[in-house]
């Protein structure tokens, strides 16, 4: 039997403590396990954390990209507070006011006919209901998705996306996924002129693969609304419209992954509003909550879910439609409403574009700038022309070695954000201002030079 250990007094919430458990108690996500030096966040507000040492730290991506709101917002705790102290959780196939009104509301500020959610504990499990949905529905196996892309990281979500983070994994991947590529007009694998050739290549491909696989098992394509953590790769024109013209040509369904591109991200409620189509499937997570709370949910349109009206619909989990949950996402919907976030969120974006074409004129490792609202990617050459990017995709630690310094310097000067391979991500909370832009964008000019000493 272990030995319960008594924390000192005199020592407990010093940082040394806080550290000391942190690191021999706790496992830490996509990392190795020793020599780990954490921020030691003591408290969050506005676009603000704040180190235990008293460091102050700009928030530049939301943390995951979902602290929309920002942090410590009064409305959140209260909701959450009034609905503990009348129930907290109720069996799934009971009903709450809570889940009630969340699940309207987003049936109101979804597209079209989406109207019906099942709520889960995050976007990972989202993704893993909308296609076992998409399977039982159309009762074909295929899932097509895109090779640079992230949809989660259990088992099934993670074979669904393409990030190399999942490469150790996929000896034990789920089956019938397939992958196409991106339609990434800056590195376009068809080398094509312009934007919209670029969308006709990317369609002419997608359509080839449906034709090889058998359309007759492809049970659905699943996007992301707008491209995240793969590296913000914007999509051309059309390229949305002519994925949904395909699928729906074929019987096949469209999913719709919003866990990082919905809820004012892009400007818009959702990323694929900028696109004017609409999926049959939504998956939602993040800025549904602005994760002060976990919560997650699969958006269905109605005429899919009318299949399940007279037999069992095989879904579940213990968590689903959690009322304090689903209290705190009636209080962040509110508040995006409440505070225009939306609309800051797309003058905010139109700003950060304007920011960052200074800086290019000033820095030549800036290749190329995706953005779309607060969600954007700042992306690192070593010549312009070429395009040799300042790490390679998937870099491996020893060709890190700029980047590295890069990302040193950004947290040096005060600041979170994601450096990954060659980019820097931009995706402050929705309430920035331009003054935080400013203070933000000072911050990555100093540590882009430290890129541009590496130009050719």
């Amino acid at each position: 039997m272990k030995t319960l250990t008594s924390t000192n007094p005199a020592a407990a919430g010093k940082p040394a403590e806080i550290l000391k458990d942190n690191l021999e108690h706790s496992i830490f996500s996509w990392s190795k396990q020793s020599g780990l030096n954490p921020l030691n966040i003591e408290s969050a507000k506005g676009i603000y954390l704040y180190e235990r040492s008293g460091k102050k730290i700009i928030d530049f991506s939301s943390q995951l990209m979902n602290v929309n709101i920002g942090h410590g917002h009064p409305k959140v705790a209260e909701a959450v507070a009034k609905q503990m102290a009348e129930v907290s959780y109720v069996h799934p196939g009971m009903i709450t006011e809570a889940r009630g009104k969340l699940s309207k509301t987003l049936s109101e500020i979804t597209p079209g006919s989406l109207n019906r959610t099942f709520f889960t504990n995050g976007g990972t499990e989202a993704v893993e209901h909308a296609m076992k949905l998409a399977r039982l529905y159309t009762g074909r196996h295929k899932i097509i998705t895109l090779y640079q892309s992230y949809h989660g990281a259990t088992y099934g979500a993670l074979t669904a996306g393409g990030d190399p983070r999942g490469l150790p994994h996929d000896s034990q991947g789920v089956p019938n996924i397939i992958h196409v590529e991106n339609p990434y007009f800056y590195r376009c694998p068809w080398n094509s002129k312009t934007p919209e050739e670029c969308t006709e290549n990317a369609l002419a491909h997608l359509e080839r693969v449906v034709k090889f696989e058998g359309p007759q098992y492809i049970a659905a394509i699943l996007m992301e609304g707008e491209s995240g953590s793969s590296g913000c790769i914007k999509y051309p024109p059309g390229y949305w419209k002519g994925v949904k013209k395909i699928a729906d040509e074929y019987g096949i369904l469209t999913i719709c992954d919003e866990v990082m591109s919905g809820f004012g991200r892009t400007g818009k409620w959702f990323g694929i509003d900028h696109h004017g189509v609409v999926p049959d499937i939504m998956c939602v997570a993040k800025g549904l909550t602005a994760g002060y709370i976990p919560l997650g949910g699969m958006i269905v349109r109605e005429e899919i879910i009318k299949h399940f009206d007279d037999k069992p619909l095989p879904i579940g989990l213990t968590y689903s439609a959690h009322a304090v949950a689903c209290a705190a996402g009636n209080a962040v919907l509110d508040i995006y409403k409440e505070e225009n976030l939306i609309e800051n969120a797309a003058s905010m974006g139109k700003y950060v574009d304007e920011s960052v074409a200074k800086l290019a004129q000033k820095h030549p490792s800036i290749g190329d700038f995706r953005n779309t609202g607060l969600l954007g990617c700042i992306e690192l050459v070593k010549n312009r022309k070429t395009k040799e990017p300042m790490a390679p995709w998937n870099a491996t630690p020893d060709q890190m070695g700029v980047m590295n310094k890069v990302a040193a310097k950004i947290s040096e000067l005060g600041m979170f954000t994601f450096v990954r391979w060659n980019w820097i991500f931009v995706a402050p909370p929705l309430t920035i201002d331009e003054a935080g832009v400013d203070e933000g964008m000072e911050i990555i000019s100093k540590a882009i030079a430290i890129a541009d000493e590496a130009c050719v």
